[in-house]
């Protein structure tokens, strides 16, 4: 699962997730810690990434654009790397089909109450 960790998202992050997340990258380790938005999403696109992000404005540039890449929205308000980690895996599954799947663009996550 190729996951780009946009730059709100702390950098610790990939050290929290478990050993078969390989292919996830923080911007900060692919040379875009000060890119915009935009050159994340062309990033994230020419190099098969999914973004993962608490910035609604990749959902706007998906809008804008189209798929790839695929964006996973947290719309939870910051939260902690701890919080982030546990979120993607309480949703493990449901962001492995949203991976797979050929129709949707975009995976809004919501903190549990």
């Amino acid at each position: 699962m190729k996951l780009l960790f946009d730059q709100n998202i702390s950098p610790k992050i990939l050290k929290k997730l478990p050993d078969d997340f390989t292919e996830c990258e923080q911007v900060r380790f692919v040379g875009l810690e000060d890119a915009s938005d935009f050159e994340i999403f062309e990033y994230a696109r020419l190099n098969s990434f999914a973004v993962v992000t608490f910035d609604s404005d990749f959902v706007d540039l998906n809008a804008l654009r189209g798929s790839p890449p695929k964006i996973i929205y947290l719309n939870t308000g910051n939260l902690t790397t701890q919080s982030v980690s546990e979120l993607i895996l309480n949703n493990l599954l449901t962001i492995q089909h949203y991976l797979n799947s050929e129709t949707d663009d975009i995976l809004e996550l919501l903190k549990a109450p």
